[in-house]
């Protein structure tokens, strides 16, 4: 105004200090104001509590160091013990203040710090806590009460048990309701302190009466907590609540419908029934009649808590879910996005194992397609796929289309998935639903959803085998113009391993080549690897595909020069070997096969079988067979040890130890040729007594050599003359034909000592035997100090625990590459196929028993039942190979039987090998 522009300068002075201090957005951090603090600072400031005039006129600035030593304690910037107790003591000083904020802050302060601090220093605090707690102000009642809650133990609770037991039922609500946290608090903080508890049950059911809504949700938390353990006292407890209709809190009522949900389950899983409506026992009727009722709440948590509940009941039948799932529709239209989301993905839930009921549903699910929230429109897709007939899919990819360029790539990775699943549904649909997946991968997205697309097609493919002919051409457009390398190169390997097998293979040459042009050194490796399996697979394409193969010769990467020279050179041989001929009209007409390699193709086995064991079992094999004497014969895949592919054989190998060659390096041992497996040491002994033993099995074709290993923990004794001496008087199938003694054993020394076990008749089947084994040596004693012999000898027998010798120790746990395949092969000829009734509660000791028993290796992760899996029956898929080298697979099924009240497990095995008694003998593994 003074310079007369009419403001217009300090407009401008306020835009140019505007432009001084403006800060983007994206490029904004925040920098908290206690970042740069200093521990010895703050500690001097906290010097403030001891001035009274301070406390009293600016208890603000107290606020601000409690504040302050509070991140300190968060950020790891511990009090040492006199630094504690020094604040700890000007902080009991903070409790003649009367103002409410710093007396809250005092209350945080002890809460949070206390449970790092010494005993010593929390008495001080004590005090003023439980003064506090017989105050007339209920904020420092409440408070104080949640404080001791942290830091008494049950000798200071006895003393203090009747004002906690005053407060639960007190009328002010903010008392009650600490007192009943407090009490939760120390029920779980110590057992000591949960006795006492138990005793205050009379005046939590009191509290239950209480008309403020956070007292009875409290005093219900601290009922249920108390009774948990109780079968009996929470069925009362539901029972008692759930018709006296006393509970006005919806919380408390949330939490009633929980604990008789949890009641139901436990009935369900007793085996009892699972249809509870109609044979349950009477409180889970009477259970199930309230979540019932509970549908027509006037809360709509109460409501939706209960239709969960009844929609996640074990064995609900279908049209018991009709009342939850016409509430949980009506939830589909509310205004309040928790409130749809919520029943979204419990119809979503439902959806997997009960679609017909959800699609009622689905025009409502139609309209969430397009609402704001999109974890609501993904979970309304994904609903509609796994809901829909096969006539409405058209329909749904036409919205789906829309809907998926507007959103993130994790709530598409969704969509992808649900749409795998209905290809799955719906075969006939494969074309639609695989090229509406492929057109995404031609549009913007990041790696992990052009992979979900990639892994979803390639697993179609695997399931619906007629899908593969469109589905490799939509991948072959794809890595025209991929950008993830991984992706191109999984999709070349894919073409390599199926296309050579479709009707058309020269089709993919193109794409293939174009790769080997246009791409970095890793993805023109892959090509030309693949490449070179359709020219071995298809002899007509070879003279093509080695002119595309030399111009890789001179590639500037190193491995696609190795991959491609080699595939010329194997190519060119076999071309020379088997030159490929034109099939005639009349071979046409006689359906002979035009295009396959013929017998022996060099070409076909070098570039198309796979080895017969990885690169990793090769290596420790080579090791297992350099350690065996005599291995003067030419080395092929047939004379190599097998391995084990156990965590422990991977162990050992890792130090390139064969745990046979303790056995080869015995000169009298050596005739008995190559040890087949050698098992895991087995204690005969305790590990504290005065001589430890433990024994680990060699499996020989004939023979079984028992190795002792043998340690002296006695310092007056030197054992000389160690052996093992095995009782084999009552066993049938193995003849105890030698002993190798230890000469001597001083004290902390483990050496060794050989029992021999010679099978009687090798074409007898082999059944579990039992030997009673003894240790017997000589006894030396010796000075302690100089280790020097100093007393008599004598002879000394010690017993030892009981060895048992299964036929799983004659099982090698050998995983095979394509368990489908293998099984196959070996066809049902020599197929065993028996059932068992087994003595176990759950299915996974049972699966992990059967493995025991067995000692086979599993296969596609079928050894372990997943977590969500419940009683259904479990597929379990076991490779091995026996003593004699034959091949031995086991295919069980594992089923939860429930109908004869306690439950069992079922299990139904099937065995195939080369050998019907080999199978035989497998299958009596079980007992």
């Amino acid at each position: 105004m003074e310079n007369g522009d009419g403001g217009g300068g300090l407009l401008r002075e306020l835009q140019d200090l505007g432009e001084k201090f403006k800060v983007d957005d994206q490029d904004e951090q925040y920098i908290s104001p206690y970042a740069h603090l200093e521990k010895a600072t703050v500690l001097q400031e906290a010097r403030v509590f001891h001035d009274p005039n301070i406390v009293r006129e600016n208890p603000r600035k107290c606020c601000t160091v409690i504040a302050q030593l509070l991140h300190l304690q968060n950020t790891g910037q511990y009090m040492s013990s006199v630094e504690g107790t020094e604040v700890f003591f000007g902080v009991t000083k903070l409790f003649m203040s009367d103002d409410a904020s710093l007396r809250r802050m005092v209350y945080l302060f002890i809460k949070d710090v206390a449970e790092t601090c010494q005993h010593d220093d929390i008495i001080i605090v004590i005090q003023s806590l439980f003064k506090d707690v017989n105050s007339d102000a209920d904020l420092y009642r409440g408070n104080a009460m949640r404080v001791l809650a942290r830091i008494v133990d049950a000798a200071i609770l006895g003393s203090i048990e009747r004002s906690f037991k005053q407060a639960i039922v007190d009328s002010s609500s903010l008392v009650s309701s600490s007192a009943l946290v407090a009490a939760s608090f120390l029920y779980d903080s110590h057992a000591d302190c949960a006795i006492i508890v138990r005793r205050w049950i009379t005046e939590a059911t009191e509290a239950t009466n209480s008309s403020n809504e956070m007292v009875q949700f409290h005093a219900m938390q601290l009922l249920y907590q108390i009774k948990q353990h109780d079968k009996l006292g929470v069925t009362k407890l539901v029972s008692q609540y759930s018709t006296r209709n006393t509970l006005k809190s919806p919380l408390a009522l949330v939490l009633l419908v929980r604990y008789t949900a949890k009641l139901l389950s436990d009935e369900a899983q007793t085996g009892r029934s699972t249809l509870i409506k109609q044979d349950g026992s009477p409180a889970a009727k009477q259970g199930y009649l309230f979540l019932e009722a509970s549908l027509r709440h006037k809360n709509e948590m109460v409501v939706y808590e209960a239709a969960y509940a009844i929609c996640n009941l074990s064995g609900v039948e279908p049209q018991d879910l009709s009342p939850a799932i016409s509430v949980l529709q009506l939830f589909l239209s509310s205004p309040k996005p928790a409130t749809r989301y919520a029943s979204m993905r419990t119809l979503a839930q439902i959806a997997n194992t009960q679609p017909r009921v959800v699609s009622k549903c689905n025009e409502d699910l139609e309209a969430l397609i397009g609402d704001s929230n999109r974890s609501i429109a993904t979970l309304a897709i994904t609903t509609l796929l796994k809901t829909g007939s096969e006539n409405s899919i058209d329909r749904l990819l036409k919205q789906i289309s829309a809907f998926l360029t507007e959103i993130a790539d994790e709530f598409k990775i969704t969509v992808v998935r649900s749409l795998q699943k209905l290809c799955l549904t719906y075969p006939n649909k494969h074309r639609v639903l695989v090229g509406f997946m492929s057109n995404f991968l031609r549009e913007e997205g990041g790696f992990d959803f052009k992979k979900s697309i990639v892994a979803s097609i390639i697993s179609l493919i695997r399931q619906v085998p007629e899908t593969t002919e469109s589905s490799l051409l939509h991948l072959c457009e794809f890595i025209e113009d991929c950008e993830f390398t991984r992706l191109s190169t999984e999709i070349l390997h894919l073409l390599g391993e199926l296309g050579p097998s479709t009707s058309a293979p020269a089709r993919y040459i193109r794409f293939i080549y174009n790769r080997v042009i246009l791409e970095n050194a890793a993805v023109r490796a892959a090509a030309v690897s693949s490449l070179a399996k359709f020219a071995a697979h298809c002899p007509s394409l070879r003279s093509s595909i080695m002119t595309l193969l030399k111009r890789s010769l001179i590639d500037e990467d190193d491995e696609t020069r190795d991959r491609a020279a080699i595939s010329v050179s194997i190519l060119k041989d076999a071309m020379i070997a088997n030159p490929y001929v034109a099939p005639t009209d009349e071979d046409e007409a006689d359906d002979i096969p035009d295009d396959v390699p013929v017998p022996g193709d060099t070409a076909a086995y070098v570039l198309l079988e796979t080895l017969p064991m990885s690169f990793d079992k090769l290596e420790r094999s080579m090791t297992a067979y350099i350690n065996t004497p005599n291995n003067d014969n030419e080395i092929t895949f047939d004379v190599l040890p097998i391995v084990e592919d156990t965590a422990e054989e991977i162990a050992v190998a890792s130090e390139i130890i064969d745990p046979a060659s303790v056995v080869y390096a015995i000169p009298e041992l050596a005739n008995l040729g190559r040890a087949f497996r050698s098992a895991p040491p087995v204690m005969l002994t305790e590990s504290e007594t005065e001589y430890v033993v433990q024994c680990t099995k060699h499996i020989f074709q004939s023979h079984v050599v028992l190795h002792f290993n043998v340690q002296n923990t006695i310092e007056e004794q030197r054992l000389d003359n160690v052996t093992v001496l095995i009782d084999d008087s009552e066993s049938t199938s193995f003849t105890a034909s030698g002993e190798i003694a230890c000469e001597s054993i001083k004290y902390g020394e483990s050496k060794n000592c050989f029992t021999v076990l010679e099978r009687n008749n090798t074409d007898e089947p082999l059944t579990t035997n039992t030997f009673t084994c003894e240790l017997r040596f000589t006894v030396v004693e010796v000075d302690p100090a100089t280790g020097e012999e100093e007393g008599g000898t004598f002879e000394e027998e010690y017993p030892l625990e009981d060895l048992e010798i299964t036929t799983s120790d004659f099982m090698a746990k050998v995983t095979t590459p394509d368990f489908r395949k293998s099984w196959e092969t070996l066809g049902n000829t020599n197929e065993v196929l028996e059932k068992f009734a087994l003595q176990f509660k759950k299915m996974d000791d049972a699966v992990a028993a059967i493995v025991s028993f067995l000692g086979m290796q599993p296969c596609d992760g079928t050894g372990t039942i997943k977590p969500d899996a419940g009683n259904k029956p479990h597929m379990l898929h076991m490779s091995g190979a026996f003593v004699t080298g034959q091949q031995v697979l086991a295919r069980a099924q594992v089923a939860f039987d429930g109908t004869n009240g306690q439950g069992q497990v079922i299990l139904k095995i099937a065995v195939r090998s080369e050998d019907e008694a080999v199978s035989r003998m497998v299958a009596d593994c079980i007992h």
